[in-house]
């Protein structure tokens, strides 16, 4: 090969590589596209505003002082309120009424039922409602009769669905002198509940 045909060679090579970048300059390094990192999941929420109807399964602990004696068992039945949930923290009205037998000491004495009405505030976690709860209460003891009384206690309910939920609650009641006896009441209660939000 002479001088000429190397000159021409080199001309042409050096001309096809400086092609590309005489027509779109010089060449931009390439880069990957960003990796996209799903988010956390994000726990669902819950609108706790609204109406319920339930019903609770539990124990209870009663304790007499004076005349009449002590008894523990089953209590079982229903319950009905209303929530306003303000973001945070939720408030309720309630009312709740058990059923049970019983039976105070060894004598004919038992404890037929218990009902409530009072309020709940508490903590809005999601899905999660924890809270504190107080208001009267009435008890009514076979062959003594019934009065008046409070409770307070905590509860906890987890919505299940926008609609069921499941709980739990432990009240402590107090009746002082008993419907006039002389007797003051108190009453520790656990309970599981299922209620349904409309």
């Amino acid at each position: 090969m002479n001088m000429l045909t190397k000159a021409a060679l080199g001309a042409v090579l050096s001309g096809a590589i400086a092609a590309p970048a005489l027509a779109g300059g010089l060449a931009e390094p390439m880069t990957e596209a960003p990796v996209m990192v799903p988010a956390a999941p994000v726990a669902p929420s819950a609108d706790w505003t609204g109406g319920y109807i339930g019903a609770q399964l539990g124990y209870a602990d009663v304790n007499a002082s004076g005349p009449g004696g002590d008894g523990d068992g089953a209590i079982y039945g229903i319950r009905a309120g209303y929530d306003w949930d303000f973001g945070n923290w939720v408030l309720g009205a309630g009312a709740s009424w058990d059923a049970s037998d019983i039976k105070l000491g060894g004598g004919p004495e038992k404890l037929d039922s218990v009902a409530r009405l009072g309020l709940r505030v508490g903590a809005d976690l999601g899905r999660t409602l924890v809270y504190a709860t107080a208001g009267g209460a009435r008890a009514d003891v076979k062959n003594v009769g019934s009065d008046n009384g409070w409770y307070g206690g905590i509860g906890m309910d987890y919505a299940l669905t926008d609609q069921w939920t499941v709980g739990g609650e432990i009240l402590s009641h107090q009746f002082d002198n008993f419907n006039g006896t002389a007797t003051d009441i108190d009453a520790t209660t656990a309970s599981v509940n299922v209620g349904f939000r409309f």
